[in-house]
């Protein structure tokens, strides 16, 4: 008697493309607090220790955007960002997939004084 092939279900993975964990960190920030472009570029830049441009963190915002995670409100020339519905619900997955890949790591991690 030949045994069947049971075909599986290609699942896809729910996660967001990261470049540098930028949208990640967008995410996160604005999650927190809403926040303009300007805010974010130093907040974000503060973390890594470098300084981010306009040039790095409004496309990320635009892409975010294109996916309905983040929306703004305009106030005079500045666009406040923050969390839609599902961009909430995706931060959380985001969380979850996170403490999945790093679980256990922190005591390997040293963290530098600066």
């Amino acid at each position: 008697m030949a045994k069947k092939k049971i075909a599986k279900k290609k699942v896809e993975p729910v996660f967001l493309e990261f470049k540098g964990f930028l949208s990640f960190l967008i995410l996160h920030e604005v999650s927190i607090n809403s926040l303009t472009g300007k805010d974010l570029a130093k907040k974000i830049g503060a973390r890594k220790g470098a300084t981010l441009t306009a040039g790095t963190i409004y496309p990320a915002l635009k892409k975010l955007r294109a996916k309905k995670l983040v929306k703004y409100k305009r106030f005079g020339r500045n666009k406040v960002y923050y969390l839609t519905e599902v961009g909430e619900k995706t931060l959380e997955e985001q969380y979850k997939i996170f403490s999945r890949y790093f679980y256990g790591l922190k005591k390997f991690i040293k963290r530098k004084n600066l």
